[in-house]
């Protein structure tokens, strides 16, 4: 009750102070326009761990949990400077989830994998930051469509740790390894990739109401990347708020610690234009 009590706070906070992703309004002549926006995003997460541990690394599947349970810290913020055409934004997320609930499904021993059905109690924790840099030129500068075409790089460290409790050991091939009953284990990973990708929104006729978007694709560490937004938002002078849904996935195939890994919630809060 504490940690949801704690997060509707900060919620409300995030209303009168916050905001995701978005596009500055645009700025006649030759001025510089910018917009910052701390933001509150609540996603849950599911994918699958590959821990790769000498003695034996387990296959995880983390699924969908109550994130206002797992969520322990949260920080997000965005800016973007604007100058007629052109922008420079950044978007940087901190997130720290833990007890997410999760399932060994399988033991890698040195390359020869072992499926496993024999979990009864495993959690999940995750935390790490995931950050955004990027440049866009304007190719729809006004209404009714505004939209930004853009490339940078996303960053993302990632920590990710596991605690098992297995109804019996797992003996590798040939008997030659076993994986214990219980025990823990944590990795860390750090991804860079190339991204491309697309911004803006859609007003909705002369009014002050538009459809925020965003969408991003993208590979380097991972095989596949990819992020997108959409939502509604009313803009008045130098003040808007917004409500938004955000998704983003990681591939990074079956060698690495994250194989897969989805991140999707809403977003919500209000940003700043000066």
């Amino acid at each position: 009750m504490k940690r949801v009590g704690l997060i509707t706070l900060v919620t409300l906070a995030a209303l009168a102070l916050c905001g995701p992703i978005g596009a500055a309004a645009q700025t006649p002549g030759n001025q510089w326009a910018f917009s910052i926006t701390p933001y509150l995003w609540l996603p849950s997460i599911s994918g699958t761990l590959n821990y790769s541990v000498p003695s034996g690394g387990p296959g995880v599947d983390v699924g969908t949990d109550n994130y206002l349970d797992s969520l322990k810290f949260a920080l997000m913020i965005s800016g973007e400077a604007r100058k007629n055409r052109w922008s420079v934004f950044t978007d940087f997320i901190y997130l720290d989830f833990s007890n997410e609930d999760s399932e060994v499904k399988s033991i890698n021993f040195g390359g020869n994998r072992v499926s496993s059905s024999a979990n009864v109690s495993t959690e999940s924790g995750l935390r790490g930051m995931v950050w955004t840099l990027a440049a866009g030129y304007a190719v729809l500068p006004g209404r009714p469509v505004a939209m930004d075409v853009f490339g940078g790089l996303r960053y993302a460290g990632l920590e990710a740790s596991t605690d098992w409790q297995l109804a019996l050991a797992v003996s590798g091939p040939g008997g030659g390894q076993t994986f214990p009953r219980s025990g823990s284990v944590s990795e860390k990973e750090d991804l860079w990739d190339g991204i491309i990708g697309v911004k803006g929104r859609i007003w909705l006729g002369k009014s002050n109401w538009s459809v925020p978007y965003y969408l991003d694709v993208g590979t380097g560490s991972s095989k596949l990347t990819w992020q997108g937004m959409v939502g509604i938002a009313y803009t008045h002078n130098w003040i808007g708020a917004r409500l938004v849904y955000r998704h983003l996935y990681y591939d990074m195939g079956n060698d690495k610690l994250i194989q897969d890994m989805t991140f999707s919630g809403p977003a919500f809060g209000v940003d700043f234009r000066f």
